[in-house]
């Protein structure tokens, strides 16, 4: 499970203007339409042609766990994609994107200052650039750590530097042991 990607990723559905599919059959006939057939929806779930075609007839309605598991994830990854679009244009362009994290940070400063890793509880809304230095990377398949050091900067510079009004030695951020994260636009 990727804590940042996920993270993301229910951010913009939030801002989904219609629910998506819950029953099986209309997962799969909404995958069928935007895959132009069977074949290619039997393929990417990894079952044959024939239980796809018996569940956009309704004629199975329960799937297994795992395969109910990968449904979902498959049609939340492109319901409403101009919506998610959308989403993602204005938190990168005016909006920003908030992050509520409950992790412990430290940081790397010089000899004499207070650098103490300590858990902490922080809810901060982050400026549009840093909204879209976390999309650009997660769409170009940045790895977690990735992720999780963008995030890391961002929070150096508006919580702990405060844009630039204090702190301004502060080398680095460690954003560790994360127990809480979600992300909101």
């Amino acid at each position: 499970m990727s804590m940042f990607g996920d993270g993301l990723d229910h951010a913009v559905q939030r801002a989904f203007t219609r629910p998506v599919p819950k029953s099986a059959g209309a997962q799969m006939r909404y995958l069928v339409k935007q895959y132009k057939g069977t074949r290619a929806v039997a393929q990417m779930l990894r079952i044959s042609q024939r239980t796809v075609e018996r569940y956009v007839k309704d004629q199975i309605k329960k799937p297994r766990p795992e395969l109910a598991a990968r449904l979902e994830r498959e049609v939340k990854a492109r319901w409403q994609p101009q919506i998610r679009a959308k989403a993602k244009e204005r938190a990168a362009t005016t909006g920003g994107i908030v992050i509520d994290t409950r992790a412990r940070l430290g940081y790397t400063a010089p000899i004499g200052s207070t650098d103490q890793d300590r858990v902490r509880h922080l809810t901060v809304a982050l400026p549009p650039q840093h909204a879209a230095r976390l999309f650009q990377a997660q769409e170009a398949g940045a790895t977690e750590q990735r992720l999780q050091e963008l995030a890391a900067e961002a929070l150096k510079e508006v919580y702990f530097q405060d844009g630039g009004r204090r702190a301004g030695s502060l080398e680095e951020v460690r954003f560790t042991d994360i127990e809480h994260l979600e992300f909101d636009l």
